[in-house]
């Protein structure tokens, strides 16, 4: 071969190589940048070119598919009492992505999750049409309808959290005001419109916030629960019935304030059992004082305080402080000053507590399933943690009770049904000028099986403020998801 053509054929084969570098750089290395890139329409199209796979209450689908009559896209997400399931399913939107179990599981839902490769390629191989799989939740429908009625008939903000505390299984999560998915769905004008109402700069009232989840309330008297937990754990106290070393008045160490009870109730020396049952906050901001931030900081992780949650939704971390003194350290023991929670997280103190003391990790996915219902995937129940000895966390139980047989907590009463429970009212606002929220936390036990624990938190800018109370406001809604869960088991 003569010179010129030998320089030719080099240049030729290293614009091939070039080529073949090309190529399998941009099918291997930049595939999956390549296909999730937001401006490549190519993925889009595919994703809703075929029904999406459902996600499962109960054995019944909550969402659907719909076929849309203009664009490019096949079909759209149809959703269904869409308001009430929002803070389970989230959103899948042409225009807007995903949220949620929506976007968690898009893999399972679209049908392109590995896990289906081998079915996917069958089906190619058949001709038949690409299918995308289901989430089968935890969720039980009839609670989750009481929690979100219960919030709605109430007609401020709030949120409820319902767990099953033998698994961790969550039985409801409901948060309002919401909104309906299915009203962004699509791509229109009329979806472009409701999402703008979703905007917290134009719609205060933020209805997309999950509030079960992603708020942070002060949890009040309700936090009790675990400032009790600390005492026995740490042999402050031994038992429900023995007086604590509780003087009336009493002033918060290095201060010159006192710390204020409700109205006049018997908090001088109480017994736990009676500090519960009244909502002592003196008897209580002391155990917390008596303790340390340490103590109450330590017992506080094992209920799952200071970490974030996945359900697989993340949840936000609740908080208590370290590095407080002893002034501070007894106002976060009573719920107050920086101590903030999520319903969820109140539920999973209930939960602990109702199940002899282990805490069960919390969940909401029980399977993922091919399109032809085989399962891929199911979720175990996992222990978390034990805040709780058997023996103290049956203590702490007979003090819930008591709370609900003759204290502040008798509206979450059920006929035949040992209900525990705790109210709180939470300050909040500058100088505590806001409008409190009303707490209440609580468990049912039939028999020696205690099917549920639920966590209630209510924000009503408009009612009269006396009028506030986690007994008037959150316990009935408690009471109905309670009620929910057990008349489902029968």
């Amino acid at each position: 071969m003569n010179k010129p053509l030998r320089r030719i054929a080099i240049f030729c084969g290293l614009l091939v190589l070039a080529l073949l570098i090309r190529d399998n750089w941009l099918q291997y290395v930049k595939a999956d940048a390549l296909r999730e890139d937001p401006d490549n329409r190519r993925v889009l199209i595919a994703r809703y070119a075929t029904p999406r796979g459902d996600i499962i209450v109960d054995g019944k689908a909550i969402t659907g598919h719909a076929e849309t009559t203009s664009g490019d896209f096949k079909y759209k997400r149809t959703y269904k009492d869409g308001a009430m399931w929002a803070p389970v399913t989230g959103f899948v939107s042409q225009a807007y992505g995903a949220t949620q179990l929506e976007s968690i599981e898009d893999g399972i839902l679209t049908g392109t999750d590995d896990r289906l490769f081998f079915r996917n390629t069958l089906d190619m191989l058949t001709g038949k049409p690409k299918e995308g799989g289901n989430v089968v939740t935890t969720l039980n429908a009839a609670a989750q309808r009481a929690a979100y009625q219960g919030l709605k008939k109430q007609g401020g903000k709030g949120a409820v959290a319902a767990i099953e505390p033998s698994t961790g299984k969550i039985l409801a999560l409901a948060s309002y005001p919401s909104y309906d998915p299915s009203t962004i769905a699509g791509g229109s004008d009329s979806d472009a419109e409701a999402w703008k109402k979703l905007d917290k700069k134009s719609n205060p009232d933020d209805p997309s916030l999950n509030r079960a989840l992603r708020e942070v309330y002060p949890p009040g008297s309700t936090f009790k629960v675990v400032t009790a937990a600390a005492a026995l754990e740490n042999g402050l106290y031994k038992s429900a019935d023995e007086k604590t070393d509780s003087p009336l008045p009493w002033t918060m160490p290095e201060t010159t304030t006192q710390l204020k009870n409700e109205g006049n109730i018997p908090c001088k020396n109480a017994t736990l059992r009676v500090a519960l049952q009244y909502s002592c906050n003196t008897v209580f901001g002391k155990v917390g004082s008596d303790l340390g931030n340490d103590k109450m900081l330590e017992e506080a992780k094992k209920f799952g305080f200071t970490e974030e949650q996945f359900t697989p939704v993340r949840s936000s971390a609740s908080v208590f402080s370290d590095d407080m003194n002893p002034s501070q350290t007894a106002l976060s023991s009573i719920g107050q000053y920086n101590t903030a929670a999520t319903p969820l997280q109140m539920a999973m103190v209930a939960s602990a507590v109702a199940n002899n003391g282990t805490l069960m990790k919390p969940y909401m996915v029980d399977s993922l399933q091919a399109p032809n219902v085989d399962t891929l995937e199911k979720t175990e129940p996992e222990k978390m943690s034990e805040p709780l000895s058997p023996e103290n966390a049956q203590i702490l139980q007979t003090m819930m009770e008591t709370v609900v047989q003759k204290g502040t907590g008798t509206t979450a009463q059920i006929d035949g049904v040992t209900v525990g429970g705790k109210t709180g009212t939470a300050q909040h606002g500058e100088n505590n000028s806001k409008n409190p929220y009303a707490w209440f936390i609580s468990y049912a036990k039939v028999g020696d099986s205690a099917p549920v624990a639920v966590a209630v938190v209510v924000q009503d800018d408009n009612a009269v403020r006396e009028n506030i109370s986690g007994s008037g406001l959150a316990a009935p809604i408690a009471k109905s998801v309670m009620e929910a869960v057990i008349d489902s088991k029968k």
